[in-house]
């Protein structure tokens, strides 16, 4: 009795505040939120100022009634949720479930859990800023509203179960838009040459590389280039060196973090915040959900004595960095270690490498700039007003770059050159050789999770906290799909010149595999183009930025959330009116052509199960043949040929033992039906070309896979003792029983089995282990 009770969001932040506050303090978690909007119905009384209406989760009815009691039995309650808006939005749910008045209960905020940052903010408690809490319950009931008028429209326009969100719906947008540019884009073929010299007039050779810096257009052209450069003199013109400087990047935010993460350490966006999130309630490191670059005075300072003391002096060069967004939210700090002489954290490997990689970006911006010399060569050809140029980066002196260099999104065309030879203006250089290389013109990369991101804040669409689940959730609805793509083989042209001699030889690259990379699906295309012809407001980037403006605004008390929901959600329900009676059901349908058997057209579209084929129209008086699109396949994208390839199937392969062999497509993929037993194809082998060799191949292999894992088989009490991937079980109908240690799996017999069954519990399912624990 007489303790204070602090409550805070996870149970692992709870318990490193525990330890720094002491026994004057109780700390409690209440495990995330502890109310939302109630899932029956809108939840929102649009008539009477868009009151929401909340509710207890029922998974979190435990939590509240040991809060409840928790806080009966307190002399006083404090508040220490995370100091965003949704921290400040949990803060207030705290107060209207367990009674307490928000003007009176104190709330304090820090953005890292360390002693003195936890013992200043107690020092320093405040009242629940209603600002805050209403931009959240402001973001939370508008994304309701569109949400719950959106989907019903889409059940009966496009396909029944989707669902629409107001900032999901642009970040599908933008992945859709960018996949058709691809699809859009012509490669142009140009010409790149260059030329390899002799630099040393006696002597070892001592190479030289320049290039002609405009790109050719055709190969007449290059050919007839080198052709001139045969009896040319080429002769050093100038030389020029130039000092330069390249600066550190700042340190992280929310959204640098996790593109960072995504190159440096290939990470998804939900997984870096995960670690994030364990890092910081572990105590090392700051809030990790900030749009912020500023550096507090105390870390600047200790980031310095690091440097020297790791480095040298020469090395340290304190800098504060301002944040150029203007909507930056609250007055936060970057993402960085609680202490720079930490170089290593207790936790999973993976903990480690992002700790690390934070670690050291952060302490990188406020070491010394790097100090390079560029040196720019120009040669001239005694044949052509043209000049050839050579360009070498010599690093004078490292400063941030011995510790940490920023990653790129795509990897640049052209390799940056080391140090070139030593050459003085008007030296005759020696061509060794000279290359006209084919090159092509490249379409857009695909986003990935992390430039996604990128691209999101760019454009000032979401906040710090809503990067991650809007990414998740345009998956999970089946918008997006987040997967590999492998590479075609393309050839090019390659001139050479050597001696007197032009040699033209045909080279092959692999081009277009990526990796982990966002691809819209069909329904995710056709969902766009609805709601983009229907709900040009709702889907419209300028739009958008501007709503998460208007959030800042009521956030700082500048604006009223009820009179901007009002602003927005009159007009909107209104199109929604209009759209749910006018507007016509779509299917994303495409005609590709006709049928040269049947004459019927060939038509592709969004089926009840995904994208489709058919051969003829509904309405036709003989009923259409259907086939599914393979997964890799696009309604926007397939051809004539290629759809219908999709009706040969099923194939009939032949006969094996006196048995029809088929191959075909089924939910889980394609494979080989034979004697009523199944088996898969493999991803290496076509289903429209495996013949009856190979399929025998697979049918017997699968045989001999059976046999090896069969140990025993007592059929007459559905009993068999298998070989399995965890080592010899029992298998009864369908439950898995283990076999004691000291137990021959081999001398078993039927009331071994069954005694071991009577015995022993079901096996649990295995799986991957994940562990909570918090180190």
């Amino acid at each position: 009795m007489g303790q204070k009770l602090l409550i805070v969001e996870s149970p692992a932040k709870a318990k490193t505040i525990e330890k720094i506050l002491g026994k004057e303090f109780r700390v409690a978690s209440s495990n995330g939120h502890i109310r939302d909007l109630v899932k029956e119905g809108m939840g929102i009384d649009v008539e009477h100022n868009y009151t929401p209406t909340y509710a207890i989760p029922e998974e979190k009815a435990g939590v509240v009634a040991q809060l409840k009691k928790l806080a009966e039995e307190a002399e006083e309650i404090w508040l220490a949720t995370d100091e965003d808006r949704e921290g400040e939005a949990i803060s207030w749910h705290l107060c209207e479930v367990l009674g307490l008045d928000p003007e009176k209960t104190k709330r304090i905020v820090f953005h890292e859990i360390t002693r003195p940052a936890i013992e200043e903010a107690v020092k320093n408690p405040r009242k629940i800023d209603l600002n805050l809490v209403n931009a959240q319950q402001a973001r939370r009931v508008l994304d309701r509203l569109v949400g719950f008028e959106l989907s019903p429209i889409l059940w009966r326009k496009v396909r029944t179960n989707l669902s629409a969100g107001r900032v999901q719906s642009v970040a599908v947008r933008l992945i859709v838009e960018r996949e058709r540019e691809i699809n859009a884009f012509t490669p142009a073929s140009y010409f790149k040459i260059s030329a390899l010299f002799n630099a040393s007039a006696i002597g070892p050779t001592a190479r030289l590389k320049a290039e002609l810096p405009r790109k050719v257009e055709e190969e007449s052209a290059a050919s007839r280039f080198l052709e001139e450069a045969k009896d040319a003199v080429f002769r050093i013109t100038d030389v020029q060196k130039k000092p330069s400087r390249k600066s550190p990047a700042p340190p992280f935010t929310t959204s640098t973090l996790q593109q960072e993460a995504s190159r440096k350490l290939g990470f998804s966006v939900i997984k870096t915040m995960m670690i994030a999130q364990r890092l910081y309630e572990s105590g090392y490191i700051t809030y990790m959900r900030t749009d912020s670059v500023n550096l507090s005075q105390t870390a600047i300072e200790e980031a310095a004595k690091e440097i020297v003391q790791s480095f040298g002096k020469k090395y340290s060069e304190p800098r504060q960095y301002k944040t150029k967004s203007s909507s930056a939210q609250e007055a936060h700090e970057c993402i960085r270690p609680t202490s720079f002489s930490r170089r290593e954290v207790e936790g999973e490997r993976d903990d480690q490498r992002l700790y690390e990689l934070i670690w050291k970006r952060a302490l990188a911006s406020q070491m010394s700039d790097a100090v390079l010399e560029k040196t720019t060569v120009k040669i001239e050809i005694s044949s052509n007003k043209e000049e050839l140029v050579a360009q070498g980066e010599v690093l004078l002196f490292d400063g941030f770059l011995k510790l940490y260099t920023e990653s790129a999104d795509e990897e640049p065309d052209e390799e940056v050159s080391g140090m070139l030879p030593p050459v003085k203006k008007g030296q005759t250089l020696e061509l060794l050789e000279m290359t006209a290389r084919q090159r092509f013109t490249k379409a857009p990369p695909r986003y990935n999770e992390a430039s996604l991101v990128k691209k999101l804040e760019e454009l000032g669409i979401g906040r710090p906290s809503t990067y991650a689940p809007t990414i998740t959730t345009i998956q999970k609805r089946g918008y997006v799909e987040k997967r590999d793509k492998e590479g075609v083989e393309r050839p090019y042209t390659v001139l050479k010149l050597t001696g007197n001699n032009i040699t033209k030889t045909t080279e092959t690259e692999i081009i277009g595999a990526e990796k982990a990379k966002l691809f819209p699906t069909d329904i995710g295309a056709v969902v766009n183009d609805f709601l983009g012809a229907n709900f040009e407001n709702v889907m419209d980037y300028n739009f958008t930025a501007r709503i998460e403006e208007e959030f800042d605004e009521i956030a700082s008390g500048k604006r009223e959330w009820v009179h901007m929901i009002d602003e927005f959600y009159r007009p909107f329900h209104k199109l929604v009116e209009h759209t749910t009676e006018k507007a016509e059901r779509v299917s994303g349908e495409k005609e590709l052509g006709i049928d040269p058997e049947s004459g019927k057209p060939v038509i592709v579209r969004i089926g009840k199960y995904g994208p489709m084929a058919q051969i003829g129209r509904n309405e036709d008086e003989e009923k259409p043949r259907y086939a599914r699109l393979r997964k890799e396949q696009s309604i926007e994208t397939i051809t004539l040929e290629e759809a219908l390839q999709l009706f040969k199937l099923p194939r009939s392969l032949g006969e094996y033992e006196g048995k029809e062999v088929v191959a075909a497509i089924g939910r889980f993929g394609p494979y080989i039906r034979h004697d009523g037993k199944f088996v898969s194809i493999p991803k290496e082998m076509d289903v429209y070309e495996i013949g009856l060799d190979e399929a025998i191949t697979l049918i017997e292999n699968k045989r001999k896979f059976e046999a090896e894992r069969h140990i025993k088989d007592f059929p007459e009490a559905d009993i068999q003792v298998l070989k399995g991937r965890f080592g010899p079980y029992i298998k009864a109908g369908d439950k898995n029983y283990k076999i004691p240690k000291e137990k021959d799996p081999y001398k078993l017999t039927l009331e071994d089995c069954r005694r071991i069954i009577a015995q022993n519990p079901e096996s649990k399912k295995r799986g991957r282990k994940t562990s909570s624990k918090k180190k």
